[in-house]
């Protein structure tokens, strides 16, 4: 799986409709999104997933009205549930330069998979045509969470469709038979070489357990399977008000092959404080693909944010890396400065673009959890 910094051909993300996403706030909600797709516009195609020709009619007006419609944005009318493409979407891998090392899972993962994946699979990873790029389409199930996903779950299948490449369905074994893998891109992160990087609040807990009863080295070997990821750096909590119950896309980030950055919370009386800390004392011993020490850099936490007696997952990590820009969150706070300057001194040739997400955190996600980035072949 490549990493999120290295070229992109689009990004994919769906129009805000469900209100019950921000109760009482919806009204603001696509004008931040329009902010952001005028921003994205200038660098990647942007594929904008809407429920009908109405919905595309009043994203159009908005985005007109905030001068982000242009020649690089299309829409595609396929209904969704709530939208949230980090999650629900496919994830994309590249075939590796060498003939010898192919992104096909082993063929002994395959029993009992459908006549098409079988069909791919069975040719060692080795596609017909000169397909450079996969899908790797994971099962979605509402962060185990919620009762209504099919529609999010059709969507994906409607991009792996639509971008013509070779697809995967991960399944694992899970009671003596094979079973869809669940498994939600904002709960993961990737160097581009081999290295993951996960919470085992989100995929070993007993609550919202997206894969009851998979052990961690059944994760590892599927992660290595499906993504490519042969070394995994486990983490422990994420942060206090996640919905998703501790999506690692909240607290720590690769910016480099070698080089992450993770969230800090310098109050000690914060619900912050000790989880983060012990998070960054993992990545301090931890090591790459390769064995050598990650350069890890510590990310400002912004202030506690409250809405309606709910804390939200304010967190400066849910940025996004796009072709020409860094869009980051930004929350009305102190911390806000440095957070900008600090992701400006890693990614130099990229513009930084705050994005302001007072109110879109409501939503309890926010700039990369709305995204999902298809790379270059």
């Amino acid at each position: 799986m490549p990493a999120e910094w290295e070229p992109h051909s689009a990004t994919w993300l769906g129009w805000p409709h469900n209100v019950t996403d921000w109760p009482g706030k919806f009204q603001p909600i696509p004008w931040v999104y329009a902010e952001i797709v005028r921003n994205l516009a200038r660098g990647e195609r942007v594929e904008i997933i809407v429920n009908n020709a109405a919905a595309e009619q009043r994203a159009r007006d908005v985005l007109h009205k905030a001068h982000a419609l242009s020649d690089n944005v299309r829409f595609h009318r396929w209904p969704t549930n709530r939208g949230w493409a980090r999650d629900f979407s496919p994830l994309f891998v590249r075939r590796p330069g060498s003939p010898k090392n192919e992104v096909a899972p082993p063929s002994s993962r395959l029993k009992g998979s459908s006549s098409q994946e079988t069909s791919v699979a069975g040719q060692g990873g080795d596609f017909p045509g000169k397909h450079t790029l996969a899908t790797v389409n994971f099962r979605f199930n509402a962060w185990a969470k919620y009762p209504d996903w099919e529609l999010d779950q059709a969507a994906a299948d409607r991009i792996v469709e639509f971008t013509r490449v070779p697809p995967f369905k991960p399944v694992a074994e899970m009671s003596g038979k094979l079973t869809p893998l669940v498994l939600e891109g904002g709960s993961i992160d990737v160097n581009g070489r081999g290295t993951l990087i996960t919470t085992e609040e989100c995929l070993l807990s007993s609550i919202q357990a997206r894969n009851p009863g998979l052990s961690r080295d059944q994760l590892e070997r599927a992660f290595a399977d499906w993504l490519g990821a042969t070394h995994v750096i486990w983490l422990g909590r994420g942060i206090a008000g996640d919905d998703t119950h501790g999506h690692v896309d909240d607290i720590t980030r690769f910016v480099h092959p070698t080089t992450v950055v993770t969230a800090i919370e310098t109050n000690t009386q914060d619900a912050n404080h000790a989880p983060l800390r012990q998070n960054l004392e993992i990545l301090r011993k931890a090591a790459d693909q390769d064995g050598h020490r990650l350069n890890v850099i510590e990310l400002p936490m912004p202030a506690p944010i409250y809405f309606r007696g709910r804390r939200l997952p304010a967190s400066y990590a849910n940025f996004y890396i796009a072709n020409a820009v860094v869009l980051a969150p930004v929350f009305n706070d102190p911390n806000d400065r440095l957070a900008l300057n600090l992701l400006a001194e890693l990614f130099p040739g990229r513009r930084i673009t705050p994005i302001s997400c007072g109110d879109l955190i409501w939503g309890l996600g926010a700039i990369h959890c709305m995204t999902q980035q298809q790379p270059a072949p």
